[in-house]
């Protein structure tokens, strides 16, 4: 057997994505769909002394409906510093702080990423590479990409050779799941309930800011808030 996900890359994901990932045998980052404004892609969340707060990636948009994620690029040069100064501010109490970010820090200040999907890709192995997931990560530009939303998904898990597709619960709403049982490929949905709070800074806890959130607080301990991810 061999379990597939397909999802689109995001930035600093919450712990969700990364279960998912490590769920599967190979997850394909689907960054040859459109790019969506306001949308994870770009953005994720913190928790501060204020509440939740917004990390945005500055990304230039040249076409409404024809810009692929692939092809978006960063806005600006100044943003990494901003975000790092802000996840400093935010988490520097944090039991894990100078663990985490040893190697964090180097990827906004060290490193210069001209496109979204690059930058996303680097933060997401890291985070794999702190959590021990090996689960292979691919492209969908590896593939041949078929015409049709549900029929797209379906052939990039037979060329990947998957006995199983795993998708996110909302695509409920506009997978044809016929698609799959014509190409014997099994669809299961994931399921992302039943996370256990874990020790998180500045009041009430909250599940869907990004996984540095996690680690910050956690590192080591991370897989035991986890779902999937080995203990």
């Amino acid at each position: 057997m061999k379990r597939v996900a397909i999802l689109q890359s995001n930035y600093i994901p919450w712990k969700g994505y990364f279960d998912m990932i490590a769920a599967v045998d190979e997850f394909i980052l689907y960054d040859d769909m459109q790019y969506t404004r306001r949308d994870w892609r770009n953005r994720n969340q913190i928790k501060t002394p204020q509440g939740v707060q917004w990390l945005t990636v500055p990304v230039l948009v040249k076409g409404k409906y024809t810009q692929k994620i692939k092809d978006t690029e960063i806005d600006e040069a100044g943003w990494a510093a901003l975000h790092w100064k802000a996840l400093e501010q935010n988490y520097r109490r944090a039991p894990h702080f100078e663990q985490i970010a040893a190697w964090l820090a180097p990827i906004y200040l060290e490193q210069t990423h001209t496109h979204l999907s690059a930058l996303n890709r680097c933060l997401i192995d890291a985070v794999c590479r702190q959590l021990g997931i090996e689960t292979r990560i691919t492209s969908s530009s590896d593939y041949v990409l078929a015409e049709g939303k549900t029929e797209r998904l379906a052939d990039l898990c037979v060329q990947a050779g998957a006995t199983e597709y795993i998708s996110g619960p909302s695509a409920k709403g506009y997978v044809d799941e016929a698609v799959f049982e014509d190409r014997n490929v099994g669809l299961r949905w994931f399921d992302y309930s039943g996370y256990p709070p874990y020790p998180q800074l500045w009041g009430e806890f909250t599940h869907g800011v990004t996984v540095l959130d996690l680690l910050f607080n956690c590192a080591d301990s991370a897989p035991s808030f986890m779902r999937y991810v080995k203990k």
